[in-house]
This record gives structure tokens, C-alpha cells and sequence, in this order.
């Protein structure tokens, strides 16, 4: 069996097992962004080697198997991993865009770019389109004080002005195309969140405001909210005691970000160009 069948699931084990940990020192914004890409990549890789390995059942060609002839097999694997695939990105892109349709249905936002709804249930979320606006509901109002409520929208303002909802929407397609990427979906939706922290943290320019309105948002829903990031309730504490730290030296951790994410990046780059190589000698070969 050729290395290009086995290389793309161990490409996306490792960086599903390895980059969400070495992002957790990295800051948010360079996390998100680079975790984002290394997920693309990484799931186009694989996208692109099954696409070669089930062309085989159309034409009689790379035969990437055992001498016995085992190649039509595992053509017929790659291609119905690749349609699961495909249609697991499609029921995320519908769902997603349901969801928004459905938000944006609820109300028209004004001036203030807030629309209030008027539901017991506590949500608050960063509504995208154009223009973009919040969506708060007078349970999560009533469950917050003024310098929360002011966190709050501060947190989700930063979620529409950085366009988080982007990262995470091209990470949640790239974790429908490749499963095994599903780790990094979810770390790109907290690492969104706790750049959201910290830009809201240098709006209302107290940290442990934005952790206390963290902290009573979650406490407040009883159910985890309609929001287009993604983010997980168990991710709470970790935001929590992030905002309990200061604030990080913008430009020392900056730099160790970028080094960070870089070399995740070209890692995933190398390993993908190497899937591709593999499969197209294999090809050429025949």
C-alpha cells in the first residue's frame, strides 16, 4: 500500500493531538488564524489524495495497492469517504446559514447595532451579514449588571468587527471534509472566543470584569446559546483563568505566536504537498 493513503489521516491525527496544545501559549489572534489555515490545508490534502485514489475506479490506473490486486477496494473506500465528505460540508454549510437566516429574522438593529429580543432564555450573539449586529435577549439583560452588560457587548462587537465567525466556519468545513480534524474545529472556536476576551478586555480596560461577565453568562444559560462560533461550555474556565492573568506583552507574545503558527503551517504544507507528490508519482508511474 503507498504511504499516500496512510499519510493524510496521520497528518490530521497529529496536528488534531498537537496543535491545540501548542497554540494553549500562542496568542488568540495568531492561534485562530493559524490553526484556521494549518485545518485547510490539511483537509485539502486529504480531499485531493482521495480524489486521485477513487479516479482509479473510473480509469484502470495507480494501482497503489498489494500486487494482489487489491487497489479496487480501496478505490471504493477513498470514494465514499470523500462523498461522506462532501456531504457532511454541505449539512454544515446549510445548517449555518439556517441558523444566521433565522437570527437575522429576528430583528432589525439600530443605531446602537443591538437588537434586544424578548425572551426569558439568557443568549447573546454576534449576528453576521451587512451590516452585522448582536443579538441579546432581555434574560441574559436581566442576568448581567451594567459594567457586565458592557463586557459583554464589547465581546461580541469584537466578534463581528475581527469577522471570527469566518475562522470558524472555514475550520468547521475543514473538520466535515477530514473528521479527524475535529479537535482543531473546536480549539479554533475557543481560541475565537478568547480573542473576543481580550479585545473586550482592552475595551472596558478591567480583565476581571470581562472574566466575571464570562463566568455569569455561562451561569446564566441553561442551555448552550444559538452562537455562530461554536464555542464550547467546558471552555469556560480556561477563558475564565486566561482573563485572570495580565493582559499578554503584545509584542514578545506576538512574535512567539507567529513562530508557533508558522511552523504548524508549514508542516501542514510540507506533509500535503508530500500527499499530493506521492499519489501523482504513483499516477505518472502507470
Amino acid at each position: 500500500m503507498s504511504l499516500a493513503v496512510p499519510l493524510p489521516v496521520a497528518l490530521s491525527v497529529l496536528l488534531a493531538i498537537a496543535a491545540p496544545r501548542a497554540v494553549r501559549r500562542a496568542p488568540p489572534e495568531a492561534a485562530t488564524r493559524g490553526l484556521t489555515a494549518a485545518a485547510v490545508l490539511a483537509s485539502a490534502g486529504y480531499a485531493a489524495c482521495l480524489l486521485m485514489l477513487a479516479s482509479t475506479l473510473v480509469e484502470d490506473l495507480l494501482p497503489l495497492s498489494t500486487e494482489d490486486g487489491g487497489a479496487g477496494p480501496l478505490a471504493a473506500a477513498a470514494a465514499v469517504l470523500l462523498a461522506w465528505g462532501l456531504w457532511r460540508l454541505a449539512g454544515d454549510v446549510t445548517v449555518r446559514r439556517s441558523v444566521r437566516r433565522r437570527l437575522r429574522g429576528v430583528g432589525r438593529p439600530r443605531g446602537s447595532g443591538v437588537v434586544v429580543a424578548e425572551w426569558d432564555e439568557p443568549h447573546a450573539v454576534a449576528v453576521p451579514g451587512r451590516p452585522g449586529h448582536v443579538l441579546v435577549t432581555t434574560g441574559m439583560l436581566r442576568a448581567l449588571d451594567a459594567g457586565e452588560r458592557r463586557a459583554m457587548l464589547a465581546h461580541e462587537r469584537a466578534h463581528l468587527t475581527r469577522r471570527h465567525h469566518r475562522f470558524v466556519s472555514w475550520a468547521a468545513a475543514a473538520a466535515a471534509v477530514d473528521p479527524f480534524l475535529a479537535p482543531v474545529r473546536d480549539e479554533v472556536a475557543h481560541q475565537a472566543e478568547r480573542w473576543a476576551d481580550e479585545e473586550a478586555a482592552a475595551v472596558v480596560g478591567d480583565r476581571a470584569l470581562v472574566a466575571r461577565a464570562v463566568a455569569r453568562a455561562a451561569l446564566a444559560g441553561r442551555r448552550p446559546a444559538p452562537a455562530t462560533t461554536g464555542a464550547r461550555r467546558s471552555d469556560i474556565l480556561h477563558r475564565v483563568r486566561a482573563l485572570s492573568l495580565p493582559a499578554p506583552d503584545g509584542d514578545r507574545d506576538r512574535r512567539a505566536g507567529r513562530r508557533v503558527v508558522a511552523a504548524a503551517v508549514l508542516a501542514v504544507v510540507a506533509v500535503a504537498v508530500a500527499e499530493v507528490l506521492l499519489v501523482g508519482a504513483a499516477w505518472l508511474a502507470t
